[in-house]
């Protein structure tokens, strides 16, 4: 099925190609003489928002937390730093914790002046494939609302709850701007594993020494913050990875999208969940 967006991007494409000049034999390969599917290739790489579930740069790991701000914030940066580690925290607005809370305040911003890189899980943590898309649309730029507020910064990547999304939603995250992040390693931590059954799939993994990954961890779990973390970066490190951000782990693409005028706010009556 076509949504208005993309029955819009076919028809300016068909209308650019229809007016080139038969015989020019010069014209963009990309607007003449293609294909259906290349068509639609074309279409969809202008209307859906690209999915990222590897890292790119060779050698490196990116670590990062879903699901916060949220107690143990400041301690994973402590840990991270010991390690020489950059992360990136992909955030709610109202799940486990208000975002605008004084607390949370002070945890993303410590996070952020630490090098972390900070990207939406979107407001509160609901399934993107059930969703109309104003409603997507809406827990997306409520929790992007607050991240200017906080920190002055609209992230570049978003992360779809549950890993859920479908052709609707990576529309609606190209509409906005952004673009989609999964991961290709689960530390369990949601799925009810032990503290060692997450440390056996960290080993695991390290042993395997793959050219990249990109991990899933929780921060709103007090045992994935306090002993699985920094087992985790002790062994991959051991094995020679680097910890970066998404950003950087994908070719250091941009965190952030450029907006004029934008910067942190002070706080007043609008920081509410």
């Amino acid at each position: 099925m076509f949504t208005a967006a993309r029955i819009l991007a076919f028809s300016l494409l068909a209308a650019v190609a229809s007016a080139l000049p038969a015989a020019n034999t010069e014209r963009s390969p990309e607007l003449g003489d293609i294909n259906e599917a290349e068509a639609i290739s074309l279409v969809e790489r202008a209307t859906l928002a690209p999915v990222y579930s590897k890292c790119t740069t060779a050698n490196t790991v990116a670590i990062t937390f879903d699901d916060g701000p949220y107690t143990w914030t400041e301690d994973l940066i402590k840990t991270l730093k010991t390690y020489n580690a950059k992360a990136t925290f992909f955030v709610n607005g109202n799940n486990f914790q208000c975002i605008y809370s004084t607390d949370n305040e002070r945890r993303l911003k410590a996070a952020y002046k630490a090098g972390h890189q900070i990207a939406s899980h979107t407001w509160s943590h609901a399934n993107w494939t059930t969703l109309t898309n104003p409603q997507l649309k809406t827990e997306m730029t409520k929790t992007d609302t607050a991240l200017k507020k906080i920190l002055g910064v609209k992230p570049a990547f978003v992360r779809p709850p549950y890993g859920s999304y479908n052709d609707a939603s990576r529309e609606v995250a190209a509409s906005n701007g952004q673009s989609i992040v999964i991961w290709d390693f689960d530390s369990g931590d949601t799925a009810g594993w032990t503290v060692d059954q997450s440390k056996a799939a960290y080993k695991a993994i390290a042993d395997k020494k793959p050219k990249t990954i990109l991990t899933l961890n929780h921060e709103t779990h007090e045992t994935t913050v306090k002993q699985v973390l920094p087992y985790a970066l002790k062994t991959l490190q051991a094995k020679g990875y680097k910890f970066v951000t998404v950003a950087q782990c994908l070719g250091n693409k941009a965190p952030y999208l450029t907006m004029p005028g934008l910067k942190a706010t002070p706080r007043d009556a609008t920081w509410k969940c």
